[in-house]
């Protein structure tokens, strides 16, 4: 067989088939098995383009012989699964014809000046993948989540952050005093008090704090802030969701520093 050749697999009962299943529909199992599921032409292509390389390319029976070149050669080693399994593998109500499975990187250590978005416990997927693509968009490298933040490998978190995952270096599982070691000043969002946003003076680099969704930051670790601000709302809400508050944060980092 041929280096693209692909393999075909026709059994629902392929361990193969059994280990993509539990890769794509559980939230912590990328942990187990050291690899991570992608689908979906523009996960996979936003994937090659920062540089990673598939250790297995999946496509479905019907979708292989459409698959362009950058994505059909892009794996050292192709599957093609029977439509109706493909469909098995995913719990999105119509999943994508063809993934990749990545070889999970070595977890990093905190780079330390690193301009860094650090996530306290923020819990809903959408509103991670939302702020890793924020993070992406406006110059920054590293996003640190702290234990109870929603895993940052797992499928939804991947969906949402629309390819900002592989251009971030992504440290997990932190508590607050490992915080101690960045060497750039913290910052945090609050509804009452601190700067307004729009006149603040931000510090470049640094590290903005953003909070579990409904108790916001955590105490102690406001506390360590070396500044607070405030997002004017001059429509009256009491509050942003989460991932909105970081975007406007984020931006306003990013082009004070242009």
């Amino acid at each position: 067989m041929s280096v693209n050749e692909p393999q075909r697999i026709t059994s629902r009962d392929n361990a193969l088939l059994k280990d993509l299943r539990r890769l794509a529909q559980g939230n912590g199992e990328y942990r187990k098995q050291g690899r991570v599921w992608i689908e979906g032409d523009h996960l996979c292509s936003a994937a090659l383009l920062r540089g990673w390389r598939p250790a297995l390319a999946v496509f479905s029976e019907s979708y292989w012989p459409l698959a362009t070149a950058h994505i059909a050669q892009a794996a050292t080693k192709n599957v093609v699964i029977d439509d109706a399994l493909m469909k098995t593998i995913s719990d999105l109500p119509s999943p994508a014809p063809m993934a990749f499975l990545l070889d999970l990187p070595a977890a990093p250590t905190l780079d330390v000046q690193a301009p860094t978005v650090v996530l306290d416990r923020v819990q809903d997927a959408g509103n991670v993948g939302s702020i890793l693509r924020s993070a992406a968009a406006f110059g920054f490298t590293q996003v640190a989540a702290l234990k109870g933040t929603a895993l940052l490998w797992s499928p939804k978190v991947l969906r949402a952050g629309m390819g900002a995952h592989f251009g971030l270096r992504l440290v997990e599982g932190l508590v607050a005093d490992d915080l101690a070691a960045l060497q750039v000043p913290l910052l945090v969002t609050s509804s009452h008090e601190g700067d307004w946003l729009h006149r603040a003076a931000l510090p470049w680099p640094c590290a903005w704090v953003l909070g579990h969704e409904g108790q916001g930051v955590d105490a102690a670790l406001a506390a360590r802030a070396a500044q607070a601000v405030r997002i004017a709302q001059p429509g009256g809400e009491e509050s942003l969701n989460v991932a909105a508050a970081a975007a406007i944060c984020l931006h306003a980092s990013g082009v004070s520093r242009a």
